[in-house]
């Protein structure tokens, strides 16, 4: 292949679907992009911008209704088999076989797609090398964490040769270090094999790793180029604002956020807030706003030039759509109640499987109004102990309270104090948003008046249409819909399993800042999270791998003892140093 080859050319692409009321919508809107060969491409954009149903119908899956799709050199409407024969695809779900071993998952993959048996095993071999899997070829693929599910994923992706790539948000679910192994993975795919990729992202760091990037939202294309090219657009408006203690950086953040006329963006970084002015708003008006909080200008990044780009796309739509969740506020702000002790107490708590200990002997507390937490790779312990706090799974022993209840001899009792918004989103896919919050009402034992006038509130709040169905929403309206169903019997504490996983940016805000007002409205938050940049926003975080407990102390305290300036930097190093440890004892005679 040459240099300059195009491997996708995209003409005014058009894609429709019809919405459960029988209305025509535009996925993919007279979409234009080209893709050249051995290079990196990033789509980036928030929920339903259209960038999977492009990615569909670019390895053949969906035809286009209009508008010029070639792949390859092949016309993709006249001719998708054989586009299909030499792209791999990984969508945002893989579907593994978890019944089937690693190695047996390869092998089906390769009789699927027609792999020759003289070239298999040294295909095998590179590919669960490269992946680091070659360890746990006997393993279900049921057995693997998170991050070795996907990396799995990618090896089945690339039993055969392909000519291009296409991955559909590949590290969506995962810790940052299997996220920094997926994508060493994937550059040294682009830069040694010299293999053409398309990528999805929810990331910005990642996009940021790409030669081209095309900024998607409501099916158009908003810009493109360089990573380096599109911040440029943010030149001059970018700062970062220092909040005095005792204030905590996420009240700075939602301080600017609610300053819309003069913020497109805020978001907590190292202790500080990053934040983006308007391009009209004075230095006067900046000084006004943090008249208690030292600021400096910076440069910009991608995500910056990215949120930027979506506010003037809003604006100029008037999409309300996008506008973030005005937090909670039928229910008279209470006080915090005076410090009586922890709302959450964990001794020594310890849970096993078998002979497998999930969680090993760990112990914190957790005070009331306070946002705390819990981080660690796939396969640490923290969901097994996240359902233990929440009376989910019971311990195997150690000792466990929850709004002054032992978990372990009245779990019923203690769920009444507790909201939970699942992983998954525990939501009924086929019902309507109106009916889930009808059903999960009910079961929290809300009943008549009183549930019909939160239902009328929870609607208005968090700006969700009655009538839709939920298995259809995008994901940050799943988002909106699974928490207003755990917060619709206003719980003192609630739990939260990965959120904000498989959002963009723009939903991770407006999410944030709704969790910082019931935090300050007194309501106990613990939540996991593998965006790094969210444990930005609590107030203590925990570290567990392998089901011990690492560290444990605020943001700064954490990042202190990891001797790092991010969150995220400090989070790799804990962990790699945990697991060194054992490593280097086991080498001792």
């Amino acid at each position: 292949m040459t240099e300059n080859l195009i491997t996708i050319d995209a003409h005014e692409v058009v894609k429709t679907f019809i919405d459960p009321e029988g209305k025509k919508f535009s996925a993919v809107d007279h979409v234009s992009l080209e893709a050249r060969a051995g290079e990196l491409t990033a789509l980036v954009g928030p929920d339903g911008a259209g960038k999977t149903t492009f990615l569909r119908m670019v390895v053949g899956l969906l035809r286009p209704d209009a508008g010029q799709l070639g792949v390859l050199g092949i016309d993709v409407r006249e001719d998708p088999q054989a586009v299909q024969d030499r792209v791999s695809y990984m969508p945002q779900r893989f579907g593994l076989y978890e019944d089937l071993s690693v190695q047996e998952n390869l092998d089906l993959y390769a009789d699927l797609h027609g792999v020759a048996q003289d070239v298999r095993q040294e295909r095998f071999s590179r590919l669960l090398e490269m992946t680091d899997l070659a360890r746990f070829t006997a393993r279900p693929a049921g057995k693997l964490s998170g991050g070795m599910k996907q990396k799995l994923g990618l090896a089945c992706t690339l039993v055969r040769s392909p000519d291009l790539l296409v991955l559909d948000e590949p590290s969506v679910g995962v810790d940052p270090l299997s996220r920094r192994d997926l994508w060493k993975i994937v550059e040294n795919l682009v830069e040694n094999e010299k293999l053409s990729v398309i990528v999805s992202t929810a990331y910005m760091d990642e996009a940021e790793r790409c030669e081209n990037v095309f900024v998607m939202n409501s099916g158009r294309i908003l810009a493109h180029g360089a990573p380096s090219l599109l911040r440029q657009q943010a030149r001059g408006l970018t700062y970062l604002a220092t909040p005095v203690p005792p204030m905590p950086a996420r009240q700075l953040q939602a301080r600017l956020l609610d300053a819309r006329d003069q913020i497109i963006d805020a978001v907590p970084d190292g202790g500080s807030v990053r934040f983006i002015r308007q391009p009209d708003t004075t230095s006067g008006q900046i000084a006004a706003l943090l008249a208690d909080a030292p600021y400096e200008e910076r440069l910009p990044d991608f995500e910056d030039a990215f949120m930027m780009l979506l506010q003037q796309h809003r604006e100029a739509a008037n999409d309300a759509t996008h506008t973030a969740p005005t937090p909670p506020l039928t229910e008279p702000a209470r006080e915090k109640p005076p410090e009586a002790g922890p709302v959450i107490s964990v001794k020594n708590l310890v849970r096993k499987f078998g002979d497998f200990t999930a969680v090993a002997s760990t112990s914190f507390e957790v005070r009331r109004g306070e946002i705390f937490g819990l981080l660690g790779p796939n396969g640490a312990g923290k969901t097994t102990t996240f359902r233990m706090l929440c009376g989910l799974l019971p311990a195997t022993s150690g000792q466990l309270e929850v709004a002054g209840v032992n978990l372990r001899t009245a779990r019923a009792t203690a769920r009444a104090h507790i909201g939970y918004v699942a992983q998954k989103f525990a939501l009924y896919g086929n019902l309507t948003v109106k009916a889930n919050l009808e059903f999960f009402g009910g079961a929290y034992g809300l009943r008549g008046k009183i549930l019909k006038n939160r239902i009328t509130d929870t609607l208005e709040e968090f700006e969700l249409d009655p009538s839709s169905i939920s298995g259809i929403l995008p994901a940050g309206y799943k988002q909106r819909l699974a928490m207003a169903t755990g917060l619709l019997h206003r719980p003192e504490i609630l739990f939260l399993d990965e959120p904000t996983s498989g959002i963009d940016p723009l939903a991770r805000r407006a999410f944030w800042r709704m969790i910082t007002a019931l935090s300050e409205r007194g309501v106990t938050i613990i939540i996991t999270t593998h965006f790094m940049e969210e444990a930005e926003y609590c107030d203590r975080i925990a570290i567990q791998d392998a089901g011990r407990l690492l560290a444990l102390g605020t943001p700064e305290e954490v990042r202190r003892q990891a001797g790092q300036k991010d969150i995220n930097s400090a989070f790799i190093a804990i962990v790699e140093q945990a697991r060194a440890r054992p490593a280097a004892h086991e080498q001792v005679p």
